[in-house]
């Protein structure tokens, strides 16, 4: 199992501030002989807005020497997840969280947003000090 991404627990008790609840950190799958895994899995309250909405959460920091080479790896996760997902738990959505930071620099490069629309991303957007939701992005 890979290391928790640096941004995690700030991610976590943002989604928790914002009325979801961790049913899994991490979030296990199996699609034929493989194990997978994604960050986390949440649900909303009864009593939220939108509740009883699942998603699972996938988490990226963006720390590493190349942002373009590490959106690759992002993307590639998140169309493999996709894809065994909708075929085991449908009834979730997948989300990839990025730092506020890490959206309004990295995330603003032409290549990214071209990739970001094309592909339908949904991103959840963090304000990692206040460790609160900026924005949802669908």
């Amino acid at each position: 199992m890979a290391a928790k991404d640096k941004i995690d627990d700030q991610v976590k008790n943002a989604l928790i501030k914002d009325g979801w609840m961790i049913t899994h950190d991490p979030f296990f799958f199996k699609f034929g002989q493989d194990q997978l895994f994604a960050d986390l899995a949440a649900q909303r309250s009864l009593l939220a807005e939108r509740q009883g909405e699942k998603i699972i959460v996938e988490i990226k920091s963006f720390i590493g020497v190349s942002a373009i080479q590490e959106f690759k790896l992002a993307l590639g996760q998140y169309m493999l997840y996709l894809v065994v997902l909708k075929r085991t738990y449908p009834q979730y959505r997948l989300f990839t969280a990025v730092s506020h930071l890490t959206y309004e620099t990295i995330f603003q490069r032409d290549v990214i947003q071209l990739a970001l629309q094309e592909y339908q991303i949904p991103l959840i957007i963090i304000n990692i000090k206040q460790e609160e939701v900026v924005a949802w992005k669908s």
